[in-house]
């Protein structure tokens, strides 16, 4: 039975597999910053509704401009979606009948979003570190690669240098380079490509409002590039397409230097903790610099009715199904309150406990 393809929404991962879903559910399967919105969203919220009755800007401000100057670009080198989904969507297009070069295990929406356009997919599986020299040789013969950095669902992170090294090689081929720096902002702005755009004018970095700020109700996301590419990908947008209370929010969120260092400090706490109680019980754990795991049982023959046993405790992981190289045989958790990984762990304990001890 196939499951969905996305983390969140928890209850169509029961349905599919017809186990009741209890009373209280806590979804490990999607990866926002737990800690929530910064403060001031709930502080001002009143103020923000009144921005229901006005017409957006239809190039997104406030949030193009607080965008550009966070990252000391100018404004025409920015481009708003109604989060990076639709933006990635957008951009699909411009690969039509040509080929692409995907790193698995990666974001499903790359795929996705290439399907209609008849895009010829060139896989190269790498769980871990990135075969270099494979890369390369595949992206004299294509017209794009998509790189997640750091990775989602395992999260490795490919070194600068290494990215710089690709989007050389990929510029002297005319190869174009989509980074997706999603979940960059839990590492540090000084490891973003964005300073180097504009060297690279066949490089698109594609970032996400949703995952730091945990705003993902309102769909907020962003891409820098080179002008005449973000134009080419503007003129395939519908008018008005990112909303006013959204694009208000975001602007603000930029200046919260405090809620992101907290964040950040948070999520490598919880995630260090989690992979030494998951060593404990001899799990595989994939180096990860985000705010979430993936890992794999000793046992991986038992994967299935492990996120099972969870699901009935109310425990939702991310299942791998859907990503390729590693097969449903891996899980991915995403960093939650304190209470909340404990509560999984006591959950996990348990079934360890029965199943695996000798």
């Amino acid at each position: 039975m196939e499951l969905p393809n996305h983390g969140a929404n928890a209850h169509h991962v029961y349905e599919r597999l017809g186990v009741e879903m209890p009373k209280t559910v806590i979804d490990f399967s999607e990866n926002v910053n737990p800690l929530g919105p910064p403060a001031f969203v709930y502080e001002r919220w009143s103020e923000y509704a009144q921005l229901i009755t006005k017409y957006p800007d239809p190039l997104g401000e406030p949030f193009l401009s607080a965008a550009a100057k966070y990252h000391d670009v100018a404004a025409r080198n920015v481009i708003v979606g109604n989060g990076a989904a639709e933006i990635f969507a957008s951009i699909a297009k411009r690969y039509e009948n040509k080929r692409a070069v995907l790193i698995h295990p990666t974001f499903s929406e790359y795929e996705a979003t290439l399907a209609p356009y008849n895009v010829y997919i060139k896989e190269i599986i790498a769980t871990g570190k990135v075969p270099l020299d494979e890369v390369l040789d595949e992206v004299e013969f294509a017209e794009v690669i998509y790189i997640c950095r750091p990775n989602n669902p395992t999260g490795y992170f490919i070194p600068l240098e290494e990215i710089i090294q690709i989007a050389k090689y990929a510029n002297r081929y005319k190869c174009e380079v989509i980074l997706d720096e999603a979940f960059l902002d839990f590492i540090d702005e000084k490891e973003s490509f964005i300073p180097y755009l504009k060297d690279f004018p066949n490089v698109i970095v594609v970032r996400s409002m949703t995952k730091m700020y945990a705003i993902p109700g309102i769909r907020l996301g962003y891409a820098l590039a080179s002008e005449p590419i973000i134009n080419d990908i503007r003129s395939r947008l519908p008018h008005w397409n990112s909303n006013a209370i959204a694009t208000t929010i975001g602007a603000e969120c930029l200046l919260e230097e405090d809620y992101r260092m907290q964040a950040k400090v948070f999520a490598k706490e919880m995630r260090e903790q989690m992979t030494v109680f998951l060593k404990t019980w001899n799990c595989i754990v994939l180096p990860s610099v985000t705010n979430f795991l993936c890992f794999q049982l000793r046992d991986s023959a038992r994967s299935k009715e492990f996120f099972e046993y969870l699901l009935v405790k109310g425990c939702v992981l991310r299942h791998t199904e859907n990503f390729k190289g590693l097969d449903g045989k891996w899980f991915r958790v995403g960093m939650k309150e304190s209470s909340q990984m404990e509560l999984l762990q006591k959950e996990m304990t348990a079934w360890f406990e029965e199943n695996l001890s000798s």
